[in-house]
């Protein structure tokens, strides 16, 4: 089993790099692989709505940022925690529009767990989880909660070590998304299997 988890932030090693870091550490303990993926401080290009990766593999048909290299790794992950600083009472907005693109193409994360890790100074932590929660959501996904909404605070690395509290949340969250792992599993090896899906019904209210 393997975890990918997303750092949302320009920063490699960073506040959010602290937070996943933490709930990485937790998962490797538990015997489930992990890989931190950076989105990097390159440009990410918002999604135009074209179509086009229906026509290419499901993948965007812009390859000149991270996005198609997200999707890569994704099809080969398990679960997934994606980690966003907070900078104006949102997630990164070089994410969304990484998530953006990812979700609309990707058609590897049904059923799988995900959970959302976001860092700030202060506020704006509940709004960006709820945002990045919305993409599961979407996607037949379960959430990974844990014993408070999975937020760390701090200005530096270092101070979000000292969030103990945050620190704590982080460790739970791995704990929990390893116990929903390993359930799965072992639903499947008894034989049960995610639903079948119906087919799609789209209802367009004006025409």
């Amino acid at each position: 089993m393997k975890v990918l988890l997303i750092n949302g932030s320009p920063n490699e090693k960073g506040c959010t790099y602290t937070a996943l870091t933490e709930v990485a550490n937790v998962l490797e303990a538990e015997g489930i692989e992990t890989e931190i993926f950076h989105i990097g401080k390159q440009p990410v290009r918002g999604c135009i709505g074209c179509g086009g990766c229906a026509r290419n593999n499901h993948r965007c048909v812009f390859d000149d940022d991270a996005v198609n290299r997200a999707i890569d790794k994704a099809e080969k992950a398990d679960a997934y925690v994606i980690g966003s600083p907070v900078y104006f009472a949102s997630a990164n907005g070089a994410l969304i529009a990484l998530l953006d693109r990812m979700f609309y193409a990707g058609k590897c994360f049904g059923y799988k767990p995900a959970a959302a890790v976001v860092s700030a100074r202060r506020a704006g932590t509940t709004a960006s989880i709820d945002e990045i929660n919305k993409y599961f959501s979407i996607r037949n996904m379960p959430i990974v909660s844990s014993k408070y909404w999975t937020m760390v605070h701090g200005n530096t690395p270092d101070e979000v070590r000292q969030d103990l509290e945050g620190m704590q949340i982080m460790r739970t969250l791995g704990r929990n998304m390893a116990w929903m792992l390993k359930c799965i599993q072992a639903g499947k090896d008894a034989g049960i299997m995610p639903p079948e899906a119906e087919e799609p019904i789209k209802t367009n209210f004006i025409r």
